[in-house]
């Protein structure tokens, strides 16, 4: 069977797509490297918008309006975007991606001294240093939110959430150079 190589014009009709996007839905709590990639996002595209966070990926699925207007942000790193995408394919599509350096990843503590029980995001649990116990989380600012409370001696997160919850560096990663992908609507009011 021959393949088709012809440009698929209507992929994401343009820019008009782009253009409507008024409502990123995203992970939260405020702090994480998803939340600050959507404001990237509108600003690199000079549109006016609001970022709604939430506890997973999924659940700002759930809770997104089928909406031409609203899209969902997600990290090509995370573990699980095949089964946001290959579950979501009736109601998603890929409409744009870009690369943009993280905030500064970090294992941090509340007193600066290193853990033995760390908070993580799946993705960057490979950053937790061997012989720590590794406690799974549902983002880097909720890892954050969890080791300020004494739920874990320290956490991996964003420079961001650690001085939004007063946590001190034991060990500076860097910013990470990632590739962030926008998921607009298959077929809602307004799309064609």
């Amino acid at each position: 069977m021959p393949i088709d190589h012809s440009p698929q014009t209507n992929l994401n009709n343009g820019f008009q797509v782009l253009d409507s996007i008024r409502v990123i839905h995203t992970l939260g709590p405020a702090g994480t490297n998803l939340a600050a990639a959507a404001a990237e996002w509108f600003s690199r595209n000079k549109i006016k918008g609001d970022i709604e966070l939430y506890e997973t990926v999924e659940s700002a699925i759930d809770h997104m309006p089928r909406d031409h207007c609203h899209a969902l942000l997600t990290c090509a790193v995370y573990p699980n975007l095949y089964n946001v995408v290959f579950n979501n394919l009736s109601r998603l599509k890929f409409i744009d991606s870009f690369i943009w350096s993280t905030f500064p990843m970090l294992l941090a503590s509340r007193d600066g001294r290193p853990p033995r029980v760390v908070s993580t995001h799946p993705a960057p649990q490979s950053l937790v240093p061997q012989g720590m116990e590794r406690v799974i989380t549902t983002s880097n600012s909720q890892a954050a939110v969890d080791c300020a409370s004494g739920k874990t001696d320290g956490c991996i997160t964003t420079m961001a959430a650690l001085e939004m919850h007063g946590l001190k560096i034991v060990e500076n990663f860097g910013p990470v150079p990632m590739v962030f992908t926008l998921h607009g609507q298959v077929a809602a009011e307004g799309v064609s």
